[in-house]
């Protein structure tokens, strides 16, 4: 079986306290984004991964892809071993949920293969075990998370259909850990949920990322790149997530203007 999991953007984020438990209580908009890896799930004599495209750091035996087929076989003793192929084209620490979307994606593609008959809210349950931004790519779309980003509320986005959109990841990698180091969490200047129901143009005022206020300073590249976004004409531009991919988006555009970058750039330019 082959499936391709999607990368996500944010749309705001407010970090509001920090738990007892060390994590963040956050409160975020999440979109499915189709700039998508590769993954492949075969019968095999014994389970393996592989991984081909851009390179991950850290040992292969602790990847999200085989954690989810040791999650399962945990409660399915039973389930034969397969090979998983994992072919690697959303940057790594650029605030797109990458990572999540594999493992996601491999615990749905693993229910089917296995004919395990989980229902979605089975899945997501796993996926929550896995990471934050994991449950919400089991059934992927557009939704509003709070508590640690996994509790999830369908949010219809109906005037970002066929936005075009242009994501820029200026080949810098900012860990999770570093991101939430500068964050003082704090109530919300507006309402995430009212301030998406206006129009696009109007997010610029009222949908906030809070890590740009601690990453803008110590990486100005983020906000150069976010105000050449604005300068080429896009109703938002925001950092996704805890960057650092930057995007921009253009209501009733089919396709984002042409933008001036160095080569080094991974830019992805389409439709949402």
């Amino acid at each position: 079986m082959l499936v391709f999991p999607n990368a996500k953007l944010n749309l705001g984020l407010h970090i509001t306290e920090r738990r007892p438990d060390g994590f963040h209580t956050l409160e975020t908009v999440m979109l499915p984004l189709p700039w998508c890896d590769a993954l492949e799930v075969l019968p095999a004599a014994e389970t393996t991964l592989t991984l081909t495209g851009r390179p991950i750091p850290g040992d292969p035996a602790t990847n999200l892809c085989r954690r989810a087929y040791e999650l399962l076989q945990a409660d399915f003793p039973e389930v034969p071993p397969v090979h998983l192929h994992l072919h690697k084209v959303v940057p790594i620490g650029a605030g797109l949920g990458g990572g999540s979307a594999d493992a996601a994606f491999a615990l749905r593609a693993l229910n089917t293969v296995l004919q395990l008959q989980l229902t979605d809210e089975q899945l997501e349950a796993y996926a929550r075990r896995l990471g934050s931004d994991c449950a919400f790519f089991i059934r992927n779309e557009p939704a509003l998370a709070r508590g640690r980003g996994d509790e999830l509320q369908p949010l219809p986005l109906p005037q970002l259909r066929g936005a075009a959109c242009k994501v820029i990841y200026p080949n810098l990698h900012i860990s999770t850990a570093e991101a939430y180091a500068g964050v003082t969490p704090k109530a919300p200047a507006h309402e995430l949920r009212a301030a998406l129901a206006g129009p696009v143009e109007s997010w610029r005022e009222t949908v906030v990322n809070d890590f740009e206020a601690s990453l803008a300073p110590k990486y100005p590249l983020l906000g150069e790149l976010k105000a050449q976004l604005y300068a080429a004409g896009a109703a938002y531009a925001s950092l996704s997530g805890s960057g650092s991919a930057v995007f921009g988006l253009w209501p009733g555009l089919a396709q984002p203007p042409t933008m001036a970058l160095p080569a080094e750039y991974l830019v992805w330019d389409g439709q949402l």
